[in-house]
């Protein structure tokens, strides 16, 4: 199945991305403003979201965590504002990367691949069935919260 990854960007030369993470198999959807963006997000449910900081609207930062409340997705937010305090700002507000304009679109990809790949990896690390949880990455069993210790052969069954 492909991965969705939504480019919210008011600029739509920048939206040309699309081009590149077609070309890599991606789906892509697009929106113009922030408002725009949380309706195709609520709708579609990418995998990944490209955030422009300076849209109407909403602006990216709103955006970032109004998708925080609803989703646990990568977030890469592209930006003409590059000083510490602004991609402080963006990191703290929930985004995964913060990406200064201009930038290299093959460099954007190869983000947005790494980012899904750590969020696969993430996702699939916890098996739970009913009130048993089997965290593969920790090698730990737990029951409603309680960890059962188990033996190496316990755990390869």
């Amino acid at each position: 199945m492909k991965e969705t990854i939504l480019i919210a960007e008011d600029d739509a030369d920048i939206r040309d991305l699309r081009l590149y993470l077609e070309s890599e198999g991606f789906s892509v959807i697009e929106a113009c403003d922030g408002e725009e963006a949380m309706r195709k997000a609520n709708s579609a449910a990418p995998d990944l979201a490209i955030l422009d900081v300076m849209m109407p609207r909403m602006n990216g930062l709103e955006l970032t965590k109004a998708l925080r409340r609803v989703s646990a997705i990568p977030i890469l937010i592209l930006s003409a504002r590059s000083t510490d305090n602004d991609k402080i700002l963006g990191l703290n507000l929930g985004a995964d990367d913060y990406i200064a304009k201009p930038f290299n679109p093959v460099e954007i990809v190869a983000r947005v691949k790494a980012q899904l790949r750590r969020a696969a990896r993430s996702s699939s690390d916890v098996i739970t069935v009913r009130e048993l949880s089997l965290d593969t990455a920790a090698f730990q069993l737990t029951k409603s919260g309680v960890p059962i210790p188990l033996t190496p052969m316990e755990y390869k069954i």
